[in-house]
């Protein structure tokens, strides 16, 4: 019977988003789609942009870095917070200047179309990849907890679940996830809110008490002074900061909804609000995290870290609670979800179709618009399927590493055409575009001959950017006539 309310409440909530789709789609236009046409509220934004951030896999894991790390992971939420700001006061300017619907229209003002077809690949090759790992990550927990005990396969669960994405964000696209996601990130909120308390409740300790027990057993260490590893603070905090910008600031997903709203005054107030609230949202989860670990202390247990947080809420907490975490979870997985397939969309048809430089009519817009959503649909569900098949953590580590090393070589395009004024004598993009990410791979690989008792961290992104600005560098010239920022 519980397994069929679990079922009940993911179809209700699915027709929810159905019925904010059908209400946010009526008149809806390609450019709707595209960017909202530029009236979405700044502070639906930020508020959305929390779910967009925070995906399922974030949902499950950040609570379980307390039990091996403490609050470390702070650490790269205030480079993350840092980080927002270079967005906000850098790059939101130029994007509403130039006035792009696709952030990477700017590399082809400034540097060509060469630069652009390449800054734009990486975008759709990183976020395909690394949205389709998520997706696969997060329904093998749903599986785990609901499909398998109702006999549901899971190629069934993952077809269901992709068709209910498209079928609130095929037509509204920007206009729907903006609203859609707003209430996700209030399930999610819910979830995590309700889940502390009903764990503190279970301890039996005030929260003074709990604040005391976390320092006694060394669950709130924030800074890690050791710089030789790779949680080292700098590394946390100057990493984090370039993670945001090449992650947010240079993402399409991320920025799609920023320059959707109206003016550039009320995108970089949506972006300074994101970023204080985000600060508020990991301190909660890494709070959870903490009384989780003293909960199954307190047991005397042993769980693994990423298993921590399913493991107590359905083995020791309400039936009810359990309701919500799922909640929480599915509210995790579809912003992470839903926004990259209409990013995916919108920058294929801009970038790789060409609809800004192409007079095509209306009609034809939808056409093909439709059926490319459709087409990464099918692909995000054919790459699920296939990690599924694979069944190999390492396969899912390995994606998620490539995702990372190909956001160098934007980093690296983006800062040679703000901080240079310099163009390029014979354009390499395709050689200098693989060359740094390949470098940086060897580096990493072969990091404990090259560099001893080093450990590589988050500089890797730094590094790879560096590279990629350097190689343009060499193969550029001083000139006086240099597109506008």
């Amino acid at each position: 019977m519980k397994d069929y309310i679990l079922l009940g409440v993911l179809f209700l909530y699915f027709i929810i988003l159905l019925a904010i789709s059908w209400f946010t789609s009526r008149n809806a236009t390609t450019n709707s789609f595209f960017s909202g046409d530029k009236k979405s509220a700044w502070y639906l934004v930020a508020f959305g942009m929390i779910g967009t951030s925070l995906s399922g896999v974030t949902f499950v894991s950040v609570p379980g870095k307390v039990l091996s790390s403490g609050w470390h992971y702070y650490q790269l939420v205030l480079g993350f917070f840092i980080g927002y700001f270079v967005v906000a006061y850098v790059l939101l300017p130029i994007y509403y200047r130039l006035k792009l619907t696709s952030i990477y229209t700017y590399l082809e003002h400034r540097l060509g179309l060469n630069a652009y077809q390449w800054g734009a690949g990486y975008f759709i090759l990183s976020r395909t990849l690394g949205a389709t790992v998520r997706l696969y990550l997060v329904i093998n927990v749903l599986q785990l907890f609901i499909f398998d005990k109702l006999g549901i396969p899971f190629w069934l669960s993952t077809l269901t679940i992709i068709l209910m994405i498209v079928a609130y964000t095929l037509k509204g696209g920007v206009k729907t996830i903006v609203w859609t996601d707003t209430l996700q990130t209030t399930f999610m909120l819910l979830a995590l809110i309700v889940c502390i308390f009903s764990i503190q409740s279970k301890l039996n300790l005030g929260w003074n008490g709990i604040i005391e027990s976390l320092n006694t057993n060394n669950l709130m260490g924030l800074w890690e002074t050791n710089w030789l590893k790779g949680d080292y603070f700098l590394k946390h905090i100057i990493g984090g900061a370039f993670i945001t910008i090449a992650m947010t600031g240079l993402d399409q997903e991320m920025m799609q909804k920023n320059i959707s709203v109206k003016s550039l005054k009320d995108a970089q107030k949506n972006m300074v609000v994101f970023s204080i609230t985000l600060l508020a949202v990991n301190a909660l989860f890494l709070l959870l995290g903490g009384v989780l670990s003293l909960y199954i202390g307190k047991l005397g247990i042993e769980v693994a870290p990423d298993d921590l947080f399913p493991y107590v809420v359905q083995n020791y907490l309400p039936f009810g609670v359990f309701v919500i975490f799922i909640v929480g979870l599915i509210s995790a997985l579809f912003p992470s979800v839903d926004g990259a397939i209409t990013a995916l969309t919108s920058s294929f048809c801009i970038d790789v179709i060409g609809f800004n430089r192409n007079n095509f009519e209306e009609e034809k817009k939808k056409r093909v618009k439709r059926w490319i959503h459709l087409s990464f649909a099918a692909l995000f569900m054919i790459l699920v399927f296939l990690f599924k098949w694979l069944d190999n953590k390492s396969i899912v580590d390995l994606i998620f590493d490539i995702a990372g090393y190909t956001y160098g070589p934007l980093l690296g395009l983006f800062a040679f055409g703000i901080l240079t004024k310099r163009q390029l004598i014979h354009p390499k993009i395709a050689v200098i575009s693989l060359a740094s990410p390949l470098l940086c791979y060897l580096l990493k690989t072969y990091a404990s001959s090259l560099l001893g008792t080093y450990q590589i961290g988050n500089e890797l992104l730094i590094l790879n950017g560096t590279i990629t600005f350097i190689l343009l560098f060499i193969f550029s010239k001083k000139t006086q006539h240099v597109a506008t920022h």
